[in-house]
């Protein structure tokens, strides 16, 4: 008789997205009725509270880099642009660990690539309290911070979802992605208020505490259990796979559809982080009090978690090519609304900027991951899912570093609005030209072929 691993953290659930009508429930795992059905989605969504809080946390350390910008460039005396390439590095460095993230996940389980994660992201961020020289926030934060929040982030938290997760999968990435906006909203006002009180480097010291607090917390949870996900959903993505050729990331790289969303990852990040990592000094150049900027900030992350839970329902109903075309719509408004906080009203355009940009930041996240669920079913869909964020950090360097660059070239800001609006018209492009991206069955069974 052939053999069967049971609840194994290191088990690989293919992640197909079936039939609609062979999904149970109503978007949760298990049929209606019954307590088992009961317990399953009870259980489906601990596990997504569990993915998002831990989500929040490594979004939410990740993403303060803009309120420490000044007071670190004080510190050093560094340029805005070698400031800026700090981020431009952690970038750089999260999207050549995102295929290997998402290999370590399907090869060691979500026990140990959590654990490694809070582990290096938290010692990177104590260190990065001593730091005497800038050298040194490169390599603490910059790359061990990108290593750390690369095995404790989207990758992991998106493989657990398709184990339990059926026909709500969508959203339930919208939930995931979200996790980005709640941790900016949480924690750029509490870095803001730890470096005014504190310092910047008791502010880096407190957070790596925390992550390492949250490894304490974690080192006792149930992972056998949480590996194994939904008995129904593993078995329906099974049933679903049984007689199709498994996917890998070299044949997946053979795809057009691989290349695209990357590329929709490349040019989304691009236009975001052009502007997100300067955000917090341009608007107290352009007059605004640092808490009150540090709080804009955090309002971006609170309307950006509107926009990525509303993308996945609206992709359900709508089509992803439809909400791609919403979402960088607002995105390009955004940004010419930031332009004008400084010629005008500056908290009246900030607000249209943070409705604007700010609702649909993020909210691409959830169609790529949907995308990429649709398209590369198998037991190697979180390694190819990796290998589409690779795009994402990319175009976040790219964007981070080069801003920075053109600030000190231009003296200005206005170079690097250009530069965010020019990527999401390129990130709206592919969707609309690239077969497999309209978010339709039929489209992507002949993008596939």
């Amino acid at each position: 008789m052939r053999s069967r691993r049971r609840d194994n953290d290191r088990s690989t659930v293919t992640c197909v997205m079936p039939p609609t009508d062979q999904r149970s429930g109503p978007g949760l795992p298990g049929a209606p009725g019954g307590p088992a059905a009961a317990s399953s989605r009870r259980a489906a969504l601990a596990v997504l509270a569990l993915c998002t809080l831990i989500n929040v946390v490594s979004r939410g350390v990740g993403e303060s880099f803009a309120v420490f910008l000044l007071p670190v460039a004080e510190t050093f005396a560094a340029d805005r642009g070698a400031l800026t390439g700090i981020y431009g590095l952690y970038m750089l460095a999260v999207g050549l660990m995102s295929p290997i993230a998402g290999t370590a996940f399907d090869r060691l389980g979500p026990r140990l690539t959590y654990g490694i994660g809070l582990s290096v992201f938290g010692l990177a961020y104590l260190l990065a309290g001593s730091a005497t020289a800038l050298w040194q926030i490169y390599l603490l934060v910059g790359l061990g911070g990108a290593v750390g929040a690369s095995l404790i982030g989207m990758l992991p938290a998106s493989g657990l979802a398709s184990r339990w997760f059926q026909a709500g999968l969508p959203v339930a990435m919208g939930v995931l992605s979200a996790s980005l906006g709640i941790g900016i909203l949480l924690f750029a006002p509490l870095v803001h208020a730890l470096i005014e009180a504190f310092g910047w480097r008791a502010a880096y010291r407190a957070l790596g505490a925390l992550l390492l607090g949250v490894l304490v917390v974690t080192a006792v949870l149930p992972w056998r259990r949480i590996a194994a996900g939904a008995p129904d959903v593993v078995s329906a993505r099974r049933d679903a796979a049984r007689g199709t050729q498994a996917w890998s990331l070299r044949r997946a790289l053979r795809t057009p559809v691989f290349w695209a969303l990357a590329g929709v990852m490349f040019f989304t990040s691009l236009s975001t982080y052009a502007v997100a990592p300067q955000l917090v000094a341009y608007l107290v150049d352009a007059g605004v009090p640092p808490l009150r900027a540090a709080s804009i900030y955090g309002l971006v992350g609170l309307t950006s978690i509107v926009g990525m839970i509303a993308a996945g329902a609206l992709a359900q109903r709508f089509g992803e090519r439809r909400v791609a075309m919403l979402s960088y719509g607002s995105t390009i408004v955004g940004v010419g609304a930031l332009a004008l906080v400084q010629h005008g009203s500056p908290l009246f355009f900030a607000g249209a900027f943070v409705l604007l940009f700010g609702t649909m930041q993020g909210s691409r996240g959830p169609l790529v991951a949907v995308l990429s669920a649709r398209h590369f079913a198998g037991g190697a869909q979180t390694g190819i899912f990796g290998g589409i964020l690779f795009g994402m950090g990319t175009g976040g360097a790219l964007g981070a570093w080069g801003s920075g660059a053109l600030f000190d070239l231009t003296g200005g800001y206005g170079s690097s609005f250009a530069l965010s609006a020019a990527g999401a018209v390129c990130g709206l492009l592919l969707f609309l030209r690239v077969p497999g991206l309209g978010g339709t069955r039929r489209e992507a069974a002949n993008a596939d072929r």
